[in-house]
């Protein structure tokens, strides 16, 4: 006769085995995707603080400059300086607050925030410039030039339109509005024009953002496909 086990040293496991886990393709083209988002993301905000001081020195040489040709009298022109002055000074630290961990997620996304707030006051502040920093007997051209430079720096060395459309949606719209306050040269003609190029700098920025979007939707495409 067979012995009989004995279920004191019968060890075989209670549980049923694990079920296979191995990786499905569908799952690691999912995870490739996932670390394709991850990386443009890094990418994009690591660019964008490499290029945050370049941005910063373009609006304050702009600024310089405004304030040498400006003329609109001592006390309007030193508010505007420490006005500018501040919102660079912010840029400068939340940079380098940013540069001790560059690659760091979470401190790139900080920096992030903490530039779109900084160019958002920018933005405003130098839309007042058109208050403070230009004299009334300034052309209409003048206006014009001193709402888009900016505006165009910006797009050329940030590339990130919602970067640039925080700093361009302020400086646009009170730029215009003291073409028609103030008595500028054909001031209504110039109020038509800062509105037209800040909109075709903000139209330029669209196209860019959405080839960006693009490349990035790529890697989800093949696998819908």
């Amino acid at each position: 006769m067979a012995a009989r086990a004995n279920p004191l040293f019968d060890i075989a496991p209670a549980v049923a085995p694990a079920a296979d886990i191995s990786p499905t393709p569908a799952n690691a083209l999912s995870r490739l995707a996932q670390i394709h988002t991850e990386a443009v993301e890094t990418a994009r905000l690591a660019n964008l603080l490499g290029r945050s001081l370049y941005a910063a020195i373009a609006l304050g040489a702009l600024a310089a400059i405004a304030i040498a040709f400006g003329g609109s009298g001592l006390s309007k022109t030193v508010a505007w300086s420490i006005l500018m002055a501040v919102g660079l000074l912010a840029m400068l630290r939340a940079y380098g607050f940013a540069m001790r961990q560059p690659f760091e997620r979470a401190s790139l996304h900080a920096f992030a925030q903490d530039m779109h707030a900084c160019l958002l006051y920018a933005g405003f502040t130098w839309g007042a410039g058109a208050f403070l920093a230009l004299p009334a007997s300034a052309p209409g051209a003048a206006v014009v030039l001193f709402a888009a430079a900016p505006a165009v720096a910006l797009a050329a060395l940030l590339r990130e339109r919602q970067a640039v459309l925080l700093f361009l949606a302020p400086a646009a719209g009170l730029a215009s509005l003291a073409c028609a306050v103030r008595p500028f040269a054909d001031g209504a003609l110039a109020a038509g024009l800062v509105l037209m190029a800040c909109a075709a700098v903000a139209i330029a920025m669209q196209f860019i953002a959405g080839d960006k979007r693009h490349d990035a939707a790529l890697p989800h495409a093949l696998i819908a496909s």
